[in-house]
């Protein structure tokens, strides 16, 4: 049987990420997935690096900022490795809010905006196919935070992975972590086995189905479940008709350098239903419309589902379990495609014993612990 150093079950950008780093530090590394690699969640995903710390639960506050930072060199390594482009957009979003919204200091009862980043221009300048009277009740804002594509980005990974001697797995669906003398030795699908001392669960929305070791040690289930969101995405009737990504209560735009524009997202428990429902799909075009009716001219090209990895607290689950070189990068819910670099990076300094850039503590599979 052929050994690997590492196994990554998973192949969305976590596990992709992830695996690039091992590979950086010398370590031969297997992706094993259960279908298409990056098919899934960040298939899906909107590609909003949005990094506010108002919008972000407090434990993410250091993690998120300091990932939007590196996707710069982030995209450009994998650009280079890839021989691919990727498209990152750094034009900034418009943020429109109510004033229930966390930029509201509601301590104070004053409703004052917090936010120190008002808009650079008046906004008709800015985005003339917005409607500015219907967005006229709401805080407008600015935000510097960049855009990527997601399907950019994970086809980029997947050529850099290989490109670096990363081996992959496809159609293979992991079942069991795989113990020998109480540590880690590999892992066992639905085809055969694969033998590694590291194994890290990056599967997502499946990482629960993933069982435990079979040990006296008692590992803490991983409580991920899926969160669908329904997309869609249309041709802008001008290629530049919307250059900032728009945020609203209600709805967010987001421009591809191309000339799309994707729409989004819904928010459902619906276990794992990917199917988009016309109606849900009409909701959201309709309110795209009301944001920018000049997208009445706009061509439907796709509408899709996606499943995110939710967890019971909204953070992601981070670091090692107590079996030793059994590891758990998942349950990044809405955010997986902007903590992906930051994610590789402090885990793989886990997984390697190097010091760590950040504390896990928070993220901790134990603390689900009973």
């Amino acid at each position: 049987m052929k050994h690997w150093d590492a196994i990554v079950t998973g192949s969305g950008i976590i596990g992709l990420s992830l695996a690039i780093e091992l590979n950086r530090r010398g370590l031969q590394v297997l992706i094993i997935d259960k279908g298409e690699p990056g098919r899934e969640a960040s298939w899906a995903a909107g590609g909003m690096l949005a990094d506010f710390p108002l919008e972000l639960p407090a434990a993410l506050h250091d993690l998120a900022p300091a990932s939007a930072r590196m996707y710069p060199e982030f995209v450009r390594e994998l650009e280079d490795a890839s021989q691919m482009k990727i498209d990152l957009r750094s034009t900034g979003t418009i943020l429109f809010t109510n004033s229930y919204h966390p930029l509201y200091n509601e301590a104070s009862h004053s409703h004052a905006p917090t936010n120190p980043n008002p808009l650079p221009a008046p906004l008709p300048e800015l985005e003339p196919a917005l409607a500015t009277e219907k967005l006229s009740s709401l805080t407008t804002c600015s935000r510097p935070e960049r855009s990527v594509d997601p399907r950019d980005l994970v086809s980029a990974a997947i050529a850099a992975a290989k490109h670096r001697g990363v081996d992959f797995s496809s159609g293979d669906q992991v079942l069991s972590v795989e113990v020998d003398n109480g540590k880690a030795s590999g892992v066992r699908t639905n085809k055969t086995r694969f033998a590694s001392p590291i194994v890290v669960n990056c599967a997502g929305a499946w990482s629960s189905q993933i069982a435990a070791p079979d040990t006296n040690t008692q590992v803490p289930p991983i409580p991920t479940r899926p969160v669908k969101g329904q997309m869609l995405c249309v041709v802008m009737p001008r290629k530049e008709l919307i250059q900032h990504v728009i945020r609203t209560p209600d709805v967010y735009l987001i421009p591809r350098t191309d000339g799309r524009l994707l729409i989004g997202a819904t928010q459902e428990e619906a276990g794992f239903d990917k199917q988009t429902v016309p109606a849900t799909i009409q909701n959201l075009h309709h309110a795209a419309l009301e944001v920018a009716p000049a997208l009445a001219d706009a061509r439907i090209l796709e509408a899709w589902a996606g499943l995110r990895p939710g967890t019971p607290d909204a953070l992601p689950i981070l670091g090692p379990t107590e079996i030793p070189g059994y590891f758990i990068a998942t349950g990044h819910f809405r955010d997986g495609i902007l903590l992906a670099p930051v994610t590789a990076r402090v885990m793989a300094q886990v997984i390697v014993g190097e010091q760590r850039s950040f504390d896990l503590d928070p993220f901790s599979c134990t603390r689900f612990r009973k």
